[in-house]
């Protein structure tokens, strides 16, 4: 037998592991609405499944006090199961050095992203801290470099996830920048650069934590977050349903899942109108043929003129991009382009087929859009793998398989009105009634060129079929693409227009 001494020193050392910065910085993180690091990787994963590793680590740094010299060095690491299939993840501890980074801290959160991607399966990093630990200087800077190195070399080959459920400042922000979706919450999360107190001395703008950089901010203005719930319990549960419909990585499919299936595709008819001045939600036609309860909209805040997200049809999983009549008519502009864009790359990087639903009448004129760049924007839609905004909308040149059109669509490089006031602009002038002849051109413009059947004919769609028949023939169609192969021509990458 043993001296019980061995174990007794193991069990002490796992006791100061698991006790962070102590009693009293925990209640002091329960306080502020947070939970601790570890009690977020119990609810992010399958209950009894997470597995520690690097629970003794130590700070490296000369510098330190021994009172800071603290085990795990702010970071807690390991594996386990989500949903049933492996992940690794790590959770910055703010009780300790308000889980700033260390050149040890930062060595353990590459070891699991190193682990995760000889792997292959999803990385989670859980975010809060106060980013580079200033005793330890430049070592600190370049525990960062590594971890943004694995950030890009993982990117397109296994999903990750960043969770911001604390401060998030400084280069810390990057690596959650780089990876694949960003949750927050509403009261605790930030993100910035530079914080509120070097705003004010170098811009003399006054301004909050939350105003600068919260979850607010980045879910409707800057696009920076995709997901935003309302504590830590609320955000991880969210990062878990993400999850049910990613695979585990790019050589892998979406794990398929029996759901209700209600077919109401005849309800389209009364939801699009056939007044195409009036405006209806494109979520409510998901709907019709999505299975139930199954669409998880991404970004929903942020560039509204735009839906995109995941829905299941008979159980696969398939990414929507979809343009939303209620916003600026579901015109594309800067930041629906990039939202479009991003979404499009991650489903192609990880073989989730997209469904594209188009009522678009063409990009966003004016001079706010176009000193913002909306060609340069406007060309990442483009350029995303698949593609005015006919084209940008997947059209069958760009690579779209198969392209269906209710009998109400119109297909024209633009409306009537428009095309009336360029074409006949001088015999309009020239009539005694000017509104009525323009009338007319416009009926006749409609009835000759803006209809689905011109472009059936040259086939640039595939069919024209009734509301009625839409789920049906979306099933069948992501059915026998399923297997599709396409050999592509090899390059280095492509200069995404940035």
């Amino acid at each position: 037998m043993w001296d019980k001494s061995y174990l007794e020193k193991l069990s002490e050392r796992n006791a100061k592991a698991q006790a962070g910065g102590g009693a009293a910085r925990v209640e002091k993180q329960h306080s502020q609405g947070k939970l601790t690091a570890r009690e977020r990787l119990e609810i992010l994963f399958d209950k009894g499944t997470f597995k520690e590793i690097g629970a003794m680590r130590l700070s490296q740094s000369i510098e330190l006090p021994e009172s800071k010299r603290i085990y795990g060095d702010g970071v807690v690491t390991g594996y386990g199961k989500i949903n049933g299939r492996p992940v690794y993840a790590c959770s910055q501890d703010f009780t300790v050095s308000g889980g700033s980074l260390g050149s040890a801290h930062a060595k353990k959160i590459c070891h699991v992203m190193d682990l995760a991607l000889d792997s292959m399966v999803p990385f989670i990093s859980i975010n809060d801290g106060g980013g580079a630990r200033i005793e330890e200087g430049v070592s600190s800077l370049d525990g960062y470099s590594g971890i943004f190195a694995r950030n890009t070399w993982a990117s397109g080959v296994i999903p990750q996830i960043s969770v911001i459920l604390g401060p998030c400042a400084g280069g810390a922000c990057y690596s959650p920048a780089i990876t694949d979706f960003i949750f927050m919450t509403e009261k605790t999360s930030q993100m910035f650069i530079t914080g509120p107190a070097v705003v004010k001395a170098v811009t003399a703008e006054v301004v909050t934590p939350d105003q600068l950089g919260g979850a607010g901010v980045h879910s409707s203005k800057s696009g920076v977050a995709h997901f935003v719930y309302k504590d830590d319990r609320e955000c991880l549960e969210g990062v878990r349903n993400l999850l049910k419909y990613l695979p585990q990585s790019n050589v892998d499919k979406s794990v398929a899942q029996a759901g209700t299936i209600v077919d109401k595709s005849a309800d389209i008819e009364e939801i699009i109108p056939d007044n195409f001045k009036r405006a209806y939600d494109v979520r409510d036609v998901l709907n019709c043929f999505a299975d139930k309860d199954s669409f998880l909209e991404i970004q929903p805040e942020f560039a509204k003129n735009v839906v995109i997200g995941f829905i299941r049809l008979d159980g696969n999983v398939i990414g929507v991009v979809a343009n939303q009549p209620k916003y600026l008519a579901g015109s594309l502009d800067v930041d629906a382009s990039d939202k479009a864009a991003r979404f499009v790359r991650f489903c192609d990087s990880f073989n989730i087929p997209i469904l594209t639903l188009e009522d678009v009448p063409g990009y966003m004129p004016g001079t706010k859009q176009e000193h913002n760049g909306i060609i340069r924007h406007g060309a990442k839609l483009l350029f995303a793998a698949y593609g005015g905004a006919y084209i940008a909308m997947n059209s069958k040149n760009l690579g779209a398989d198969c392209v269906f059109a209710l009998p109400i669509a119109q297909i024209a490089v633009m409306g009537a009105e428009g095309a009336v006031d360029i074409l006949r602009r001088k015999e309009i002038a020239a009539s005694a009634e000017p509104a009525k002849l323009r009338e007319q051109y416009i009926s006749e413009y409609e009835e000759k060129y803006l209809n689905p059947y011109i472009a059936a004919g040259n086939g640039f769609i595939d069919e024209v079929i009734e509301p009625k028949s839409v789920r049906d023939r979306l099933v069948s169609a992501f059915e026998n693409l399923k297997n599709k192969k396409k050999a592509v021509l090899w390059k280095k990458h492509g200069n995404i227009p940035l």
